[in-house]
Formats: C-alpha cells, sequence, structure tokens
C-alpha cells in the first residue's frame, strides 16, 4: 500500500515536471520570430499558425537533418500536444475555459514547430554555404 501511495506522488511530481518543462520551452519559442521562409513553407502567408498546423510543420521539421539540441524538446512538446489533445476533447466538451486554454497551448506548440523548423534550416543553409565555400 505504501509503495503505491510513493508510486503515485512519484508520477505525479514527474507529470508536474515534465509540464512545467514544456511549458517554459513554449515561452520562449513564443518569443521568436519566425523568418519569411518558414512563414512561406508553413503556408501561413499574412495569418498565424493555428494548433491544428502542429502535425504538418512537424513533419517538415523531421525531413531536416537531425540536431541533438532539438531532439528532446520536440518529442516532449510532441507528448505534450497529445495529451493537451486529449484533454480539450475529454474536459473542453465540459468546460469551454479549458478548450480555449488547450487550444491556445496546441498553437504554441505549432509555433515551437516552426521555430525548431527555423533554426534547421538556418543550420543547413550556413552548412551548406560553408562547405560550398570550403571547396573554393
Amino acid at each position: 500500500m505504501m509503495a503505491a501511495l510513493i508510486a503515485a506522488v512519484s508520477l505525479a511530481a514527474l507529470a508536474q515536471v515534465f509540464v512545467s518543462y514544456c511549458r517554459s520551452v513554449l515561452a520562449s519559442a513564443r518569443k521568436v520570430e519566425l523568418s519569411a521562409r518558414v512563414v512561406a513553407l508553413a503556408g501561413m502567408e499574412g495569418e498565424s499558425l493555428t494548433a491544428g498546423d502542429f502535425d504538418r510543420v512537424l513533419q517538415l521539421v523531421r525531413l531536416c537533418p537531425e540536431h541533438d539540441a532539438d531532439r528532446t524538446g520536440v518529442r516532449a512538446v510532441e507528448i505534450y500536444y497529445g495529451l493537451l489533445l486529449i484533454l480539450g476533447r475529454v474536459i473542453g466538451a465540459l468546460n469551454p475555459r479549458v478548450s480555449i486554454w488547450t487550444e491556445h497551448e496546441r498553437q504554441g506548440c505549432s509555433h515551437f514547430a516552426a521555430a525548431v523548423l527555423d533554426r534547421c534550416i538556418s543550420s543547413s543553409r550556413s552548412l551548406f554555404t560553408q562547405q560550398a565555400s570550403d571547396r573554393l
């Protein structure tokens, strides 16, 4: 009985740390201004990313070469996005405020994925430029 209580408290603490980590990652990503090339790639000319754009932008991120610095954050935000989707569907039907909050958080996940895509493109372009100049 005591072991089950300790396990439950540990899982609750882990969930709290995970959510705090994801929200801090999203908060820092919201400060990033997206470049024109990512705006064009994401197909958001004149509009902002929506919560539903996350999967599409994440597919573009997966096409880029892997960056170790982004891999952990991307995976964590992907799990967080899935949890928000479930939470929005289950509790959002009962409480509209939860639905609005989860939609806002999921939109932050989409912006995070676009910011990662921007970093990947910039890194790939600088690597290509460096290799081209080394050949000359």
